[in-house]
C-alpha cells in the first residue's frame, strides 16, 4: 500500500530526552527517534526548538564552543541522514551569521542541508528572555549562509516542495503572534506548517496551546505539526512538558504524552489532497503577499510498504459525534422548522398536506411540520397527514403511520390508491400482474396527485419528504414523490435522517410515540410499491437494489465535499468500512453510485426548494451545478482499472 498515491503523507513530531548543552547526548537521542520514524515509514519529522543544544542554555549561547559543537552535531546528523532517502528532518540549533546569533530550524534530507529558517518573533516577556541572545530573522528572505559543508539558503520565507507536499516552518513564539508567518506561508502554497517549539508549562496553557494549533491549521487550511521541548530542559525557572501536537484543518489528529521522561514520537497521515481541494474551493490560497518566498525542491524516495494508515476515517460523516449531538442535531431540526416557517409565512399558507407511510423520511417530515406549527402557534390539526395504502403496504408500516398520526394530534386522512391505480393501469392497457417500473411509478404519481389536489382543496401546500440521499441516487419517481411545494428533507442525508429521528425520539418523546418511532427506525427502507411477501412483510427493500445508504452517504460526502477521485474514494472507503464490507462490495456499490448519480441529474435539476442543513446540497440553486447530460464514463473507467 502506498498512501502517497492517494494524496496522503506521513508526518511526525518528536520530543527527545535531552541534557542541557550536551550536544552529543542530544544528537544521539535525535538519531534514535529518526531511526524509529524510518521504521514507521514517516516522511517528515520535526524536533523541538534548539533541540541540538537545549532551549535553556541562556548565556551559554554566546559561547563559541557551544555554537561550534552545535554545528558539528548538525553535520553529524547530515551524515546520518545520507541513507534516509524517504525522510526529511527538522532540528533546531543556534546559528551565527554576519555577527548575529539566530535561533534556527535546519531542514535535512539525504541530499544534505536544504536550508535554514530563522525564528521571527523573539520573546522578551515573563520567563522568556530570548532577545538577550537571538536576533529576529524577520527581514531575511534570500540570504545564503556558509557552513563547513557548503552554502545553504537562509530565509524566513522558505518553502520546501517535494513530489508529495509543500511545507514551511515557524518557530515557537511565531505561532503566538497576531499574524503568524504560517498565515502568509500557507497562502503561498505550504500544505504543512512545522513548528519547532519550546513552550514552558503552566496551569491552563496546554488547552490554550492545543486550540491555537488547531485554529491555525483551520485558518490556513493546512496541517500543523508542533514539537515541544521536554522535561530534560533546565527547571531553573520553568518546566517543559514535551507536548507534541498534529492538527489538520482544525482537527487534532495526534497528541503526545506530556511530562514524559522518555523519548516521545507521534505520527499522523495528513490528507494533502483534501487540504488542496479545500483551498481550490475557498479561492484564497494564492500569492497575496509582497514577500518573495524562497522555493526549495527535494525528492523523497517513495515508500511502498505502509502497513496501515495512521489515521481513521469516519464511516458516517454526516452523523455528529456524541458530544456534539444535541447542538448539531438541534441545529438541523431548527433549520428545517425555520425554513418551513418562512415558506408558510411568505405564502400565507395555514395548512399543509403530507403523505405519512410509516417510513423514516415521512416520519421526520411530520415531526418537522409539528415543530413548525408549534413554533408559529398554528393548530396541529392544520397538518393534514394522509396515509395512502397501496399494493405493497404492509401492516407494520400502516399501523406505525396510524399510531404516529393519532399521537400527534394532526388531522388524519386515509385514502387507498388501489382502486385508482387499478383503473389507471386498465386505462393505459397495462397488465396489473406485470410488476415493472410502470406498475411502481403509477402508484407514486397517484399518491402525489392526491396530495397536490388535497392541498388545493384546503388552501395549503404539499410537504415533500424525500432525503438528499434519494435525490443523489435518483430513487424517486419523476413528477411523483420527487415533487412537492417544499421539501424539508431535501438537504438531509439518509443516515442523518435516522440519527435525527432517533435523537427526537430519545430526547423529546416517551410512551407509545417513542415506541413507534423506534420501530420505524428498525423498519427496512422501502417505497412499498411491490406486493408484500407471503408473510405479509416488506418484499421490496431499497438497499437490496441500490446498495447500503451508509455507503452511498459516504460516497456522496467524499465526491461532493472533498472532490475525491473514484480510486481515492474506493481506497478511503476500504479503510472506513474495514470489517463491515468487503472490497468487492464497496467497488460494486461505488459503481452503482456513479451510474445512478450521473443518470439521474435531470431530477435534481428541477427539484423543489429545500433548506440546506450541511455543506452538501444537491439543489441547482444551492451548492451543486451539473448538466443533466453529463457522462459517467471518466469516473467508471477509473474504477474499471482497479
Amino acid at each position: 500500500m502506498n498512501i502517497n498515491n492517494y494524496g496522503f503523507v506521513r508526518v511526525a513530531a518528536a520530543s527527545p530526552k535531552l541534557k542541557v548543552a550536551d550536544c552529543d547526548y542530544n544528537t544521539s537521542q535525535i538519531k534514535q527517534l529518526i531511526d524509529e520514524a524510518v521504521k514507521q515509514n514517516v516522511q517528515f519529522i520535526t524536533f523541538p526548538e534548539l533541540s541540538i543544544t537545549g532551549y535553556t542554555c541562556a548565556d551559554l549561547f554566546f559561547q563559541p564552543a557551544l555554537q561550534h559543537k552545535a554545528m558539528d552535531a548538525l553535520i553529524e546528523l547530515v551524515k546520518f541522514m545520507k541513507d534516509k532517502k524517504s525522510l526529511i528532518t527538522l532540528v533546531g540549533l543556534p546559528l551565527l551569521h554576519k555577527n548575529n546569533l539566530y535561533n534556527v530550524a535546519a531542514i535535512l534530507s539525504s541530499e544534505g542541508i536544504l536550508g535554514f529558517v530563522p525564528k521571527q518573533e523573539i520573546p522578551i516577556h515573563n520567563e522568556f528572555n530570548e532577545k538577550r541572545w537571538f536576533t529576529s530573522g524577520r527581514s531575511l528572505y534570500d540570504e545564503i549562509v556558509e557552513t563547513p559543508i557548503g552554502y545553504h539558503p537562509f530565509s524566513s520565507a522558505l518553502i520546501v516542495e517535494t513530489q508529495h507536499a509543500k511545507f514551511a516552518v515557524e518557530i515557537g513564539e511565531d505561532l503566538w503572534t497576531p499574524s503568524p508567518p504560517s498565515s502568509s506561508l500557507s497562502l503561498e502554497g505550504a500544505d504543512i506548517i512545522f513548528n519547532l517549539s519550546a513552550s514552558s508549562e503552566i496551569v491552563g496553557k496546554h488547552s490554550y496551546r492545543k486550540s491555537l494549533v488547531a485554529n491555525q491549521s483551520a485558518r490556513c487550511n493546512s496541517a500543523y505539526v508542533l514539537a515541544d521541548a521536554g522535561v530534560g530542559e533546565s527547571s531553573t525557572d520553568s518546566v517543559f512538558s514535551g507536548t507534541c501536537l498534529i492538527a489538520e484543518n482544525g482537527i487534532m489528529m495526534a497528541t503526545s504524552k506530556r511530562f514524559s521522561l522518555n523519548n516521545e514520537l507521534i505520527t499522523a497521515d495528513i490528507d494533502i489532497a483534501a487540504l488542496r481541494n479545500e483551498r481550490v474551493k475557498m479561492k484564497r490560497h494564492n500569492s497575496q503577499t509582497e514577500v518573495d518566498h524562497m522555493p526549495i525542491y527535494s525528492y523523497l524516495e517513495p515508500i511502498e510498504d505502509f502497513k496501515k494508515m495512521h489515521r481513521t476515517f469516519d464511516a458516517h460523516p454526516f452523523i455528529p459525534a456524541k458530544q456534539d449531538e444535541d447542538e448539531n442535531l438541534g441545529d438541523v431540526y431548527s433549520i428545517q422548522t425555520n425554513g418551513l416557517a418562512k415558506r408558510l409565512l411568505h405564502t400565507n399558507a395555514k395548512t399543509i398536506t403530507l403523505g405519512v407511510s410509516g417510513g423514516l423520511d415521512s416520519t421526520l417530515a411530520l415531526l418537522v411540520a409539528i415543530g413548525t406549527f408549534d413554533l408559529l402557534g398554528l393548530p396541529r390539526e392544520n397538518i393534514h397527514a394522509i396515509t395512502m395504502p397501496g399494493f405493497g403496504t404492509t401492516d407494520r408500516t400502516y399501523q406505525n403511520a396510524i399510531s404516529l398520526m393519532k399521537s400527534s394530534d394532526v388531522t388524519i386522512k386515509e385514502i387507498s390508491i388501489v382502486a385508482a391505480v387499478t383503473q389507471h393501469l386498465k386505462d393505459i392497457e397495462h397488465d396489473i400482474n406485470v410488476h415493472d417500473v410502470t406498475y411502481e411509478n403509477s402508484q407514486a404519481r397517484e399518491r402525489t396527485q392526491i396530495l397536490m389536489d388535497y392541498a388545493n382543496k384546503i388552501g395549503g401546500m404539499v410537504l415533500g419528504t424525500g432525503s438528499l440521499s434519494e435525490m443523489a441516487l435518483g430513487w424517486a419517481t419523476y413528477n411523483g414523490d420527487h415533487m412537492s411545494m417544499y421539501a424539508v428533507n431535501g438537504g438531509v442525508p439518509k443516515t442523518l435522517v435516522a440519527s435525527l429521528v432517533r435523537w427526537i425520539a430519545n430526547k423529546y418523546m416517551e410512551g407509545t410515540v417513542k415506541d413507534v418511532l423506534l420501530d420505524i427506525l428498525d423498519t427496512p427502507f422501502s417505497p412499498e410499491l411491490l406486493p408484500a411477501n407471503k408473510e405479509g412483510k416488506i418484499a421490496q427493500k431499497t438497499e437490496h437494489f441500490v446498495g447500503p445508504y451508509e455507503l452511498h452517504d459516504f460516497f456522496i460526502n467524499r465526491m461532493l465535499r472533498h472532490n475525491d477521485e473514484p480510486n481515492r474514494i474506493y481506497f478511503i472507503a476500504q479503510q472506513a468500512f474495514k470489517g463491515s464490507y468487503s472490497s468487492e462490495e464497496i467497488l460494486k456499490w461505488l459503481k452503482v453510485f456513479y451510474r445512478r448519480f450521473f443518470s439521474q441529474q435531470f431530477k435534481r435539476s428541477c427539484m423543489p426548494d429545500s433548506p440546506m442543513v450541511g455543506a452538501i446540497n444537491l439543489s441547482p440553486r444551492a451548492s451543486w451545478r451539473m448538466p443533466s447530460d453529463a457522462m459517467a464514463t471518466v469516473w467508471l473507467d477509473e474504477l474499471d482499472k482497479l
